[in-house]
């Protein structure tokens, strides 16, 4: 097949720009006059002066719960409790009788009076039937009195964080340790449901140029989920799938390293949490305040036994302690897993203190971040934040003091389409000292994800031997003046040389 008659970026610098592509099987061939010859009659496909780049990786999406939550009551951008509470009697009234409620989306840091939700406010309007309703974050979980009683009062964890009024009575919030211990234990999605919100969420994501994703649900057993999708032939995506540290034992004991799979699921590296989140106030702070979930200690310990075992490590860090804290680790450890070539990485870096910037890139320790959480997030930074506001979302910084840079939307938290990512790093990011060019932004969302599964000689770009996972845009991102940015269309997507979402002739 020769892609032909438009642009392609191919995003590798020694060869950025060709007037066409040539695609023999699942690889990359080669420009049109180098390598076509060894195609037996090629088909050729007329671009019609749209622009070709390299397939789009989300780094950090929730997949299997992006999934469901598209068929869950939404609760993003309501202004106020009372629209939150109005949405869910509304969902309420249409479910049968005896089904749980599930939702997502609320941020009471967006709500003007301040208020934190309550399980009263939900019986009102849900009765006995039990409603559990995660964060924005999905670090709090709302509950009603039904869903709170399914826990026998059992609600305190370690980490975990349970609200309660002037009685001591649990207010129906709970966060981080509390309310993920709550969700696994009483909040269980049937496997069919997961794989058949996936199997449509896959054709979404094609539809969006996403051609691999860094899935962080390993905690629910989604490995065995995207099997099930292999299986039955509808993963049209690739997968670098995260699991528990707390595996590690099992995995030793099976000869499990990070990598094993096949072409499009692979066991990618160990998610481990050091705090909460901005939205939930639960972010680990220089300044003491926030919830500590794993110590510096401990996540030396874990990078130690998962390099000893072939396993690399990416944590959660929002808060500026939480960062600096997971960086000393890798420092400490450092000995044990830069010899063995392991690609470690901390999620979100939210809030770095000025002296940590430099240290990712001195370290090689990647910032796996997400570029519409800067815009999304403002008024929350603004709000509690408001001395550390030079501190936050420092993409442009990590990038020029040498780290690498990885874009994710962490869906359902955002959405997951990487455009918009692109878009908000390089027009919407408040910080304007921050934004990144259009180049750097595709990189982020391209090649560095690549890098970070260790695919940089198969994926990533455009050259020849490469894999053809790639994108097909109506028009050139890096031609367009900066707002027509937030009109670039995915035209069309293929994977190993198959289109997946919307294959030509086009209009």
């Amino acid at each position: 097949m020769i892609l032909q008659n438009g642009v392609v970026r191919t995003l590798e610098p020694s060869l950025p720009l060709s007037g066409a592509l040539a695609v023999a099987g699942d690889r990359v061939a080669g420009g049109v006059g180098v390598h076509e010859s060894a195609l037996a009659s090629p088909e050729t496909v007329d671009l019609g002066g749209r622009c070709v780049v390299p397939g789009f990786t989300d780094s950090h999406v929730h997949f299997p719960t992006w999934a469901v939550a598209q068929h869950e009551v939404a609760l993003d951008g309501c202004g106020s409790l009372e629209e939150a509470v109005d949405r869910v009697r509304a969902a309420a009234a249409g479910l049968p009788e005896g089904r749980q409620l599930r939702g997502h989306g609320w941020r009471s840091g967006d709500w003007p009076d301040g208020r934190e939700p309550t399980r009263q406010d939900l019986d009102a309007v849900t009765g006995s039937r039990p409603a559990a309703l995660i964060s924005k974050d999905y670090h709090s979980l709302w509950l009603n009195s039904a869903a709170l009683a399914l826990a026998g009062g059992d609600l305190d964890v370690p980490g975990g964080v349970v609200e309660r009024d002037a009685a001591g009575e649990p207010t129906g919030v709970l966060r981080e340790e509390s309310a993920w211990r709550f969700k696994e234990r009483h909040l269980r999605v049937p496997d069919d449901e997961y794989v058949e919100a996936m199997r449509t969420g896959v054709r979404l994501a094609n539809a969006r140029g996403v051609t691999c994703v860094h899935d962080k649900d390993g905690w629910i057993g989604a490995t065995g989920l995207w099997r099930r999708l292999e299986e039955r032939g509808s993963l049209t995506l690739r997968v670098w799938q995260s699991l528990p540290h707390e595996k590690l034992p099992e995995l030793r004991s099976l000869s499990l390293r990070s990598g094993i799979g096949s072409p499009l699921l692979r066991l990618g590296y160990l998610k481990v949490f050091m705090d909460g989140t901005l939205g939930s106030r639960t972010a680990w702070m220089l300044d003491g305040s926030g919830v500590r979930i794993t110590s510096s200690e401990e996540l030396e310990e874990i990078v130690r036994a998962g390099a000893e075992a072939g396993w690399q490590v990416g944590v959660h860090a929002i808060g500026d302690r939480a960062n600096r804290e997971a960086l000393d680790a890798f420092e400490r450890s450092r000995g044990v897993w830069e010899p063995r070539g392991l690609r470690q990485r901390i999620e979100h870096a939210q809030c770095l203190a000025p002296e940590d910037v430099a240290r990712f890139g001195e370290l090689g320790v990647a910032a796996s971040c997400q570029f519409t959480h800067a815009p999304s997030d403002e008024q929350l930074a603004r709000r509690f934040w408001p001395d550390r506001l030079d501190c936050t979302y420092s993409f442009r910084s990590l990038l020029e003091t040498g780290a690498l840079v990885a874009n994710g939307s962490d869906a359902p938290v955002e959405e997951l389409d990487p455009w918009a990512g692109v878009v908000a790093g390089v027009l919407d990011h408040w910080r304007e000292d921050q934004r990144l060019t259009v180049e750097e932004a595709l990189h982020a969302t391209c090649v560095a994800p690549a890098w970070l599964s260790h695919d940089e000689r198969t994926r990533g770009t455009l050259l020849p031997g490469r894999l053809a996972d790639l994108v097909v845009l109506d028009r050139d991102p890096l031609a367009c003046e900066p707002e027509e940015l937030r009109d670039v269309q995915v035209v069309a997507t293929m994977v190993a040389g198959r289109w997946v979402h919307n294959p030509p002739p086009w209009d």
